[in-house]
């Protein structure tokens, strides 16, 4: 039943302006019906709910939405409520952009948690054998944590992208620990995880996965187990070569200064020893020069000087003095120096 406006109207006008009372009002809501019943309002009702259900969508905190409108790509929402068009003309794709997802090569996580438990099946096997530069087999195990930037890039350029990167990291690390040997990828972890980080970004890019890497590590660098033994044995003997040749170093450290050190002495000894006697040399050849002169002033007194001068120095080591006379046929004895007196008077 419809309204009847104009009565109403007639019915206020003729009130002097007042509105009709609550209970007309509610009256006439009671005598109105839509045309086809009950079901035609069950049939609204659900076309709501749908249109609501079809029409609103959120997004999570941490995700973005990328919606395709008739399968083109219509834009990229945020976080929050947001409106679309229904019945499937928009579609809204909701990708993760916050969290760090975690690839593992050479192993799998069996049980994460607090201990977390991996095995080794067959195909991390095959994937983690590696040749290194020394043509040494290895067996690595890395991790590659990565985050999905670009919503729009990560669905719509490349058909897996995760298995894209798995295959571009395991190309990249084949081709770095092969261009090294296996001691150099051992003691230098931080540069090859760096270096295979960085090529393995820069391929991403330029195949617009959207995919940004956080981080790549390696885990165990071990050789293989059938080849442990061996591997083993060689490096003892490589440790042991480094010990011999460290002793013998420190032997050569030990030895060789100590052997300049006595050259160095014998050189100095030898260099002072030379100048010494040539000192001595030129202040006896001063010491000739001067008594050559003075004899030549005064030959009789010079030598008579010198005559001296030598028996001042002979007679005090001289232990027994004898005069010798030229006529005398023996020997006889002027002084007896040094001599002791024996018991008996006599001397010895």
């Amino acid at each position: 039943m419809s309204w009847d406006w104009e009565k109403l109207k007639q019915q206020q006008q003729g009130r002097g302006g007042v509105p009709p009372q609550m209970d007309e009002i509610v009256d006439k809501l009671k005598k109105f019906k839509l045309p086809g019943g009950p079901f035609v309002i069950v049939i609204c009702i659900i076309l709501a709910i749908i249109f609501a259900y079809s029409a609103i969508y959120t997004i999570s905190p941490g995700h973005r939405g990328v919606i395709l409108r008739f399968g083109k790509y219509a834009g990229t929402v945020g976080e929050g409520l947001h409106l679309k068009i229904p019945f499937g003309v928009d579609k809204v794709f909701k990708v993760h952009t916050e969290q760090v997802d975690t690839e593992t090569f050479g192993f799998r996580t069996v049980r994460p948690g607090i201990r977390t438990q991996y095995e080794k099946g067959p195909v991390g096997g095959r994937e983690s054998l590696m040749l290194t530069g020394d043509l040494n087999v290895i067996d690595v195990e890395w991790i590659v944590q990565f985050r999905r930037e670009d919503p729009q890039k990560f669905l719509f350029n490349v058909r897996d992208p995760v298995k894209a990167l798995r295959d571009i990291s395991e190309s990249v690390n084949r081709r770095i620990v092969g261009n090294w040997s296996f001691d150099y990828v051992l003691q230098n972890r931080e540069e090859v995880n760096k270096n295979a980080q960085e090529e393995l970004q820069k391929i991403l890019n330029e195949y617009e996965t959207g995919i940004r890497v956080v981080n790549v590590r390696l885990q165990n660098v071990v050789p293989p187990d059938p080849v442990k033994g061996a591997f083993n044995e060689v490096n003892e003997a490589q440790q042991e070569r480094e010990n011999l040749i460290n002793q013998a170093q420190e032997t050569y450290n030990r030895e060789i200064p100590k052997a300049r050190g006595e050259a160095e002495r014998t050189i100095n000894g030898a260099r002072g020893f030379a100048l010494e006697r040539v000192n001595r040399a030129k202040g006896d050849v001063a010491r000739f020069s001067a008594v050559l002169k003075e004899y030549q002033n005064a030959e009789e007194v010079t030598k008579r000087r010198l005559y001296l001068e030598a028996f001042q120095t002979i007679l005090p080591n001289a232990k027994q003095i004898y005069i010798i006379d030229s006529d005398q046929q023996g020997v006889l004895p002027l002084l007896q120096l040094n001599q002791t007196e024996r018991k008996g008077g006599e001397a010895q």
